[in-house]
């Protein structure tokens, strides 16, 4: 019945976008104000083009929440501040989307940036538009921790899983778990705990760690933690049968060069291009502040991503 719901809605919104046609094809045959005709359309051909990425989004989780991993690569504080910009650019995207997210765990770095950070994406086709982002991201820039004022490289990953829910068969075995509290704390030293409340789960089998420590109680982060991991193993389940375990682990291995999917160069000049796409933007600032729905509609509409299925 929910497949049944869906695809009527799909039709529904289908025929929706027929009718608008044939009342502007009649606007046309009376020969109406053709600009008011021609701003009609462009509106309708976006709304097609949006219907379109449904269409491609048919994945078994594609309609689901997601959770967003960014890690550093190599080069110390580089690498961390680098993470931390995508931290603040992803959260910019979802923001715009309308959707929801929710701090899992967050690692200060050293001296800047961030060493980990992990979130719980809510919103319809989360995961399904969040999948185009799985990847090595690459910056190249002055760097502002460089008192010589020279160009470094930086690298960070990024990893998106889709968030199962509890009817999902994942089976964990407690003999399989190792469970270590500690004192959480949060960016900027919030949600400071004087207990041992937050949590840190390691799936022994798979070496898979998930750490949370978003809540005030131990119970509320193991549980939220035993999601996450979840969702991880659900991941790797999919992967396995998929045969994309390997692509996963060598990116896992290998934060660095010649297997980033994107370059954001903001010097000697500022561009933007996709590797799997050849998408080039030269606005880097707006895609900074989280313009990243051109790289991401391109990415999905190239069929690229059923290679990930």
């Amino acid at each position: 019945m929910k497949k049944i719901g869906e695809i009527s809605e799909l039709l529904n919104e289908w025929n929706g976008y027929k009718e608008e046609l044939d009342y502007l094809s009649e606007l046309e045959r009376l020969e109406e104000d053709q600009d008011l005709i021609g701003e009609a359309a462009g509106k309708l051909e976006n709304k097609v083009k949006a219907f379109e990425l449904k269409l491609i989004l048919s994945g078994e989780n594609d309609k689901g929440d997601a959770v967003l991993s960014i890690h550093p690569g190599a080069g110390g504080t580089e690498s961390c501040d680098w993470a931390l910009m995508l931290f603040r650019m992803y959260s910019k995207w979802i923001e715009n989307k309308g959707y929801k997210s929710k701090l899992i765990d967050y690692q200060k770095g050293d001296e800047a940036g961030l060493k980990d950070v992990t979130l719980e994406v809510t919103g319809r086709y989360a995961y399904g538009y969040l999948k185009a982002e799985r990847g090595i991201h690459r910056l190249v820039r002055i760097s502002p921790f460089d008192s010589g004022a020279r160009r470094h490289t930086s690298f960070a990953s990024v990893f998106v899983y889709p968030l199962v829910d509890d009817n999902i068969d994942i089976e964990i075995s407690d003999e399989d778990v190792i469970l270590e509290t500690f004192k959480s704390s949060g960016p900027g030293g919030q949600h400071v705990n004087k207990s041992n409340t937050a949590v840190r789960l390691i799936h022994k089998p798979t070496k898979i760690v998930v750490t949370c420590q978003s809540e005030r109680s131990q119970m509320q982060n193991r549980r939220i933690a035993e999601r996450i991991l979840k969702s991880k193993l659900y991941q790797k389940k999919l992967a396995e049968l998929q045969e994309e375990k390997k692509e996963i682990e060598e990116k896992k291995k290998d934060i660095g060069w010649g297997h980033q999917i994107r370059s954001y160069v903001l010097h000697p000049y500022q561009k933007i291009k996709d590797h799997r796409t050849n998408l080039e933007i030269g606005d880097v600032k707006k895609v900074l502040d989280g313009g990243l729905d051109p790289f991401i509609n391109a990415y999905l509409r190239s069929g690229l991503n059923k290679n990930e299925e």
